[in-house]
Formats: structure tokens, C-alpha cells, sequence
């Protein structure tokens, strides 16, 4: 066989090789390629949702995070302001009750020094019908002289 033959059927048998490749073994290979980029656009497609989704997901929690810091200061702020009323007001009661009590302890010191004074106007008037008594040399009768006795007191 000639060269030229040869070449003749080589070029006849690469042509029909590459006629049933195009035909049989190129569209299964390109529909794969074509699914896998497919898939890929889609995955890509779907990993930047999720991307947008986790930072709006994380713009909501530092919206959150922010809105519960502001409202647990003014949380810790309202209880402040109220433990300083209880304060405030647990002294205005204890002021209150000690002036009570300095009230109470007046009334009680001038109702000892009333009595102290009764208690030494009856000595006085006691002494007093001693001293007469002494003086006169006689004995006086308290119960005779109780009218007497109850004017001295009231002098007294």
C-alpha cells in the first residue's frame, strides 16, 4: 500500500472517530459540564444568599444587643432612682420617728420633773410642819391641817 492510501484511510477513520465522538461521546460529557456549572452557579448563587443572610442575621443581633444594653441600663438606672427613694424615704421615717422619740423623751422628762416637783413640794410642806412644829413646840395634826397644808403646796 501506498503512503498516500494510507493517509487516505487514516484521515477516513479519524473522521469517523471524531464524527462518533461528536455524536455519541462529546453531548453526554458537555451535558455533565453544563449541570456541573449549572450547580456550581447555583451553590455560589446560594452561598451569597447565605452570606447576605448572616450579615443581616448579625446587623439584627447588634440591633438586639444594642436595644437590650439600652434597656438594661435603664433598668439598673430606674432601680437606682428607686433605691434612692427607699433611702430617702426610710430616712424621712427614721427622722420622723426619732423626733417622735425626742418628743416622747420631752414629755417624759417633763412629766418626771412634775413629779419631782410634786415629790419636793410634799417634802417642803413636810419639813415646813416640822420647822413649825419645832417653832410652836407643840405638834401639829396634818390630818386638821390638811387644808393648810394644801395651800402651801400650791405656793410652793
Amino acid at each position: 500500500m501506498s503512503i498516500n492510501a494510507t493517509l487516505f484511510v487514516q484521515a477516513i477513520v479519524f473522521a469517523i472517530l471524531v464524527l462518533f465522538t461528536m455524536k455519541f461521546v462529546w453531548p453526554p460529557i458537555a451535558n455533565a459540564l453544563d449541570e456541573r456549572a449549572e450547580k456550581i452557579a447555583h451553590g455560589l448563587k446560594a452561598a451569597e444568599h447565605a452570606h447576605i443572610e448572616l450579615t443581616n442575621a448579625h446587623k439584627h443581633v447588634e440591633v438586639e444587643l444594642a436595644k437590650n444594653r439600652n434597656d438594661a441600663a435603664a433598668r439598673i438606672a430606674d432601680a437606682e432612682h428607686r433605691a434612692l427613694a427607699i433611702i430617702d424615704e426610710a430616712k424621712l421615717k427614721a427622722t420622723e420617728e426619732a423626733n417622735k422619740i425626742i418628743a416622747a423623751a420631752h414629755i417624759e422628762a417633763e412629766q418626771a420633773i412634775l413629779k419631782a416637783r410634786e415629790g419636793l413640794r410634799d417634802q417642803v410642806a413636810v419639813l415646813a410642819v416640822k420647822g413649825a412644829e419645832q417653832i410652836l413646840r407643840k405638834e401639829v395634826n396634818a390630818s386638821v391641817h390638811a387644808d393648810l397644808l394644801s395651800r402651801l403646796k400650791s405656793e410652793l
